[in-house]
C-alpha cells in the first residue's frame, strides 16, 4: 500500500533529515513544504497541497523555535505553534488523514527527578513552551487521528544547532564555560526522521491514533558533558568548564531537567534507540567526511 506524506518544515534540521531518508522510501510518497511555499497558518494553502497530492499522512516539522525571541514575540509563537498546529488538525480531520506532530520537552516545568512520562502533567515555563504545549492541545480537539512526539535537545548536520556552535567555538578559543545544571538528553535528528519513518513503515489508515510519545537518544547528560564530548570526539583541544546557569542569564527559563522517558515507543512501535555519545560519535564522522569531499 501507498501512502502520500506531506512534511512541513522542511529546511529545518528534522525535515532535512527526513528528506535524505525518504530516497529509500519505497511506498511512501513524500512531498516536502516549507516557507515561502507553504504557511502552515493558512488553511487555504495547506488544504490546496493536500488535494494536490492526495495526503494521507502531514507530518508537521513546522515550529517556531527561537526560545528567547519567542518571549517578546509571543504572537508569531502562537501563531506558528498553536493555530499552525490547529490549521494542519482541522485538515488532516477533511482528509482523515493522519497527523504526526513534534513537540518538545519544554512542555514539562523541569523540576522532576525521573524521566518524564507521556502522562505527567504539562507545566510549561516559557512562551515557546505555552505555545507548544497549546499546539498540542488543539491537536487533541480537532485531529480524529494524530501521534504526538516530543523531543529535546534536537541537532543535526543541518541547519544551526549547539554541536555546531560549539565546533566553531571550540576551534577559536581555548576555554569554554558551559552550565551543567540542566540535565537532559542530546538527539541527533537523524534517529528521530529514522524513528518517524519506522511509525510510517507501521502506519495503518484504518486504525484512528490518538496518543502521546517520548523520543530522545539513550542516557542522559549536562550540557557540559554534551559540550566536553563534543571537544572530545571531534580532537579539539578546547577545554570546557562546568558553570551555574546563574552565570548565563537568559530571557526564557530553561527546564532545569526534561529527561525523557521512552519506554512506549519502543514498547508499541519497535523503535531501537541509540545512547547519544555514539549518535554524537556518528554526525562528527559525518561532518568529516563531507569536508574531506
Amino acid at each position: 500500500m501507498s501512502i502520500n506524506i506531506l512534511v512541513t518544515g522542511s529546511k529545518g534540521q528534522l525535515g532535512s533529515e527526513l528528506q535524505a531518508l525518504s530516497a529509500n522510501s519505497g511506498n511512501q510518497h513524500f512531498f516536502f513544504y516549507d516557507l515561502p511555499e507553504l504557511d502552515i497558518t493558512s488553511h487555504d494553502l495547506v488544504d490546496r497541497v493536500c488535494r494536490e497530492h492526495g495526503i494521507d499522512v502531514i507530518v508537521n516539522c513546522a515550529a517556531y523555535t527561537a526560545v528567547d525571541r519567542a518571549e517578546t514575540d509571543s504572537d508569531a509563537a502562537f501563531r506558528v505553534n498553536r493555530d499552525g498546529a490547529a490549521v494542519l488538525a482541522a485538515c488532516a480531520k477533511e482528509r482523515n488523514a493522519l497527523l504526526l506532530h513534534i513537540s518538545t520537552d519544554y512542555v514539562f516545568n523541569g523540576e522532576s527527578c525521573t524521566p518524564y512520562r507521556e502522562n505527567d502533567p504539562a507545566s510549561p515555563r516559557s512562551v515557546y513552551g505555552i505555545s507548544k504545549w497549546e499546539g498540542e492541545e488543539r491537536i487533541r480537539q480537532i485531529a480524529p487521528s494524530y501521534l504526538i512526539i516530543r523531543t529535546s535537545w534536537l541537532y543535526s548536520v543541518y541547519g544551526a544547532n549547539f554541536v555546531k556552535t560549539m565546533l566553531r567555538l571550540g576551534s577559536e578559543r581555548q576555554l569554554l564555560n558551559v552550565v551543567d545544571d540542566q540535565i537532559g538528553t542530546p538527539t541527533l535528528a537523524a534517529d528521530l526522521a529514522a524513528a518517524l519513518v519506522t511509525i510510517l513503515d507501521h502506519y495503518d489508515p484504518t486504525v484512528q491514533y490518538q496518543a502521546t510519545y517520548h523520543f530522545s537518544n539513550e542516557g542522559v547528560a549536562s550540557w557540559y558533558d554534551f559540550a566536553l564530548a563534543i571537544m572530545e570526539l571531534s580532537g579539539l583541544s578546547c577545554k570546557v568548564l562546568p558553570v551555574e546557569s546563574a552565570h548565563y542569564p537568559q530571557i526564557a527559563p530553561r527546564p532545569s531537567f526534561s529527561v525523557l522517558n521512552k519506554s512506549a515507543i519502543k514498547r508499541e512501535w519497535g523503535v531501537e534507540i541509540p545512547y547519544w555519545r555514539a549518535s554524537l560519535a556518528a554526525m562528527l564522522q559525518q561532518i568529516q567526511r563531507s569536508e574531506k569531499e
